[in-house]
């Protein structure tokens, strides 16, 4: 989630609303400089490292940077010859990225033809980011997408009274969960293993990825499906979550001092953007 994807202030299914007397644009595009410094590297190489990246919001999709072209090798680019329309931004020409033993197509672009309004991004080169072998701040391999400086997650401890249900059976139940509030979300509930029955939850194949989280495991609960998960190995910035469990209020029952927890509409996680996924062979080290 963050600013333009999901349900962010921008995004095509927000939850809040600007409060202004117009209604405001079906589409909004926000560009801002990262203000971090940003490298890309392909085929062992670096190929852009640049203090000077302009990160691009738009509704629907992941953030994309866009690096200056004096801050692109330029022996990495062919080809150009390609163009499509951007609903937006005019014509968009693709490149060919290319060398050290290595070629793939359509792999960059640039907006050629910016109406006066987008001049931001004039001159400036993005990255196919699952065509790159990486994409670092400074020194750290940054996952999934460039970071949304919107995005934001907050974990507070708790000793509210929660208990998970399955039919009859109590699976869960505990008065020291954890929550953690992620921008755009509903609040999801974490449960210290301790407190869940023995032998209820069924480990199953297939882990997904969070760019701010890492790697979730699945369990069923009977013949609830992928009705709870887990990040066993948190990243740091979250890492009070870490082997914490929490379960899906649309497969079984989750109650919060004697209420029962709802799904909310729009809350499921759409993996999958126009021009990458978040998958988990991303994570694969890169020297």
């Amino acid at each position: 989630m963050g600013l333009s994807w999901q349900q962010g202030p921008l995004g095509g299914g927000a939850v809040g609303r600007f409060l202004t007397p117009e209604p405001l644009p079906e589409r909004l595009l926000y560009a801002e400089r990262l203000r971090r410094r940003m490298r890309v590297r392909f085929g062992g190489e670096w190929i852009a490292d640049s203090e000077d990246v302009i990160l691009l919001h738009e509704p629907g999709r992941y953030p994309v940077a866009y690096f200056p072209r004096g801050d692109v090798r330029a022996d990495v680019l062919s080809g150009g010859d390609r163009t499509t329309q951007h609903r937006d931004l005019g014509t968009t020409a693709w490149y060919t990225v290319g060398g050290f033993g290595r070629e793939a197509q359509r792999a960059a672009w640039e907006h050629i033809d910016l109406p006066a309004y987008a001049g931001e991004l004039a001159g400036r080169v993005a990255f196919a980011w699952r065509a790159m072998d990486a994409f670092y701040e400074e020194d750290e391999r940054i996952l999934g997408h460039a970071a949304d400086a919107y995005h934001r997650i907050d974990i507070r401890s708790t000793s509210r009274h929660l208990v998970v249900r399955a039919g009859d059976r109590v699976i869960a139940e505990t008065s020291r969960p954890v929550v953690l509030y992620e921008s755009g979300f509903a609040p999801r509930w974490y449960v210290p293993r301790e407190d869940i029955v023995d032998g209820e939850l069924t480990a199953v194949d297939g882990q997904t990825f969070c760019p701010y989280k890492g790697l979730a495991d699945y369990y069923d609960i009977g013949t609830a499906k992928r009705a709870a998960w887990s990040y066993r190995e948190a990243y740091d910035e979250v890492g009070r979550v870490s082997d914490l469990v929490s379960f899906e209020a649309d497969k079984v029952e989750v109650t919060l001092d004697g209420v029962r927890l709802l799904p909310e509409p729009g809350q499921q996680v759409k993996p999958h953007g126009i021009d990458r996924g978040l998958d988990t062979d991303e994570l694969i080290s890169i020297d």
